[in-house]
């Protein structure tokens, strides 16, 4: 099958007159079939190596707002939509919502798009995915930048998010999607009624005006029952983890996270003294990116990425 791509350019309605946030829409076709889709931002001739944005399980592209249009004013960013998200096709198999073919669906976005090595920056599943890219195709990485994620999922946020998972929601406006944000992510702080609101634009596609889970209920089945959470059966990522020594990584950590325990930071931190540690006020699962503590930790870490990429 041939994966074709097509770019229609669109212009982010919350900067307009910025130029980085003026982004390309890119569909294609991943091996089985189905029409993804994903944003990229910047100068596709721009010299320093591209960042690829991976979201977390039920959020897409735009979950990258907060930071793409402020990389693309030096480097070209991908923000994508895993199959099932976002403006992505949902797949006739839920089955196929795994770690390893949404790398697969990504694998074939870069290999369209003429990209052959990115810094990541991987949110909750997205680091996941980018962990599973480092012991697959380390020579594609210049580097990893994990949001809230880590070699283990804590059981308290694991059973959060399998409570709301898949479940239909039946909001009629914005305010009331806020509200149901701030049930099932209770461990944020200090945000404003315009910070939850934009949290909602995210998360949420809208029909009519009405706020609609943007992803496939079907994700749920690839999820870790109740069962195996509460009796430990969720594996550890340790080995995916060792695969990204002798990149610059580095580790964001909401400072009320329920999914990234400190204890699990410094353990990464003792396998790999090289990594770059931050713990982001006033955040859960997962840090926004747009804080100053995030935002340092992401020039650091692109520091690093391109000094070695100087190197090579």
């Amino acid at each position: 099958m041939l994966h074709h791509v097509t770019a229609v350019r669109l212009v982010r309605s919350s900067n307009p007159v910025n130029e980085a946030s003026v982004y390309r829409g890119v569909y294609y076709h991943s091996a089985d079939g189905l029409r993804l889709f994903a944003r990229d931002y910047g100068k596709a001739d721009c010299l320093r190596v591209p960042v690829l944005c991976l979201p977390g399980l039920t959020r897409n592209s735009r979950d990258f707002e907060t930071v793409s249009s402020w990389l693309a004013q030096n480097r070209r960013v991908i923000a994508v939509d895993f199959r099932g998200r976002g403006s992505s096709e949902y797949a006739p198999d839920g089955t196929s919502y795994r770690p390893d073919i949404e790398l697969a669906d990504t694998l074939v976005l870069l290999q369209q798009l003429n990209i052959n090595r990115v810094a990541v920056i991987g949110t909750s599943r997205g680091g996941i995915v980018a962990m599973l890219m480092a012991a697959l195709q380390k020579d594609m990485m210049a580097g990893l930048l994990l949001n809230d994620i880590g070699p283990v999922l804590d059981p308290k946020g694991l059973l959060r998010i399998r409570s709301y998972l898949g479940v239909a929601v039946n909001y009629t406006n914005i305010d009331e999607a806020v509200a149901g944000l701030k049930r099932a992510n209770p461990d944020f702080e200090r945000l404003s009624n315009s910070d939850w609101q934009n949290f909602a634009k995210r998360l949420f596609r809208f029909a009519d005006d009405k706020p609609v889970a943007d992803y496939d209920p079907a994700i749920a089945q690839n999820f870790a029952s109740v069962d195996d959470i509460a009796t430990g059966r969720v594996p550890e990522l340790w080995e995916l983890f060792s695969a990204t020594t002798g990149m610059p990584v580095s580790v964001l950590r909401g400072a009320t996270s329920d999914i990234l325990s400190a204890e699990t930071v410094a353990e990464m931190k003792r396998r790999n003294p090289d990594l770059d540690t931050t713990t982001v006020a006033g955040r859960g699962h997962a840090p926004f990116l747009d804080e100053t503590e995030s935002r340092n930790a992401i020039t650091r870490w692109l520091a690093r990425v391109d000094a070695n990429e100087k190197g090579r």
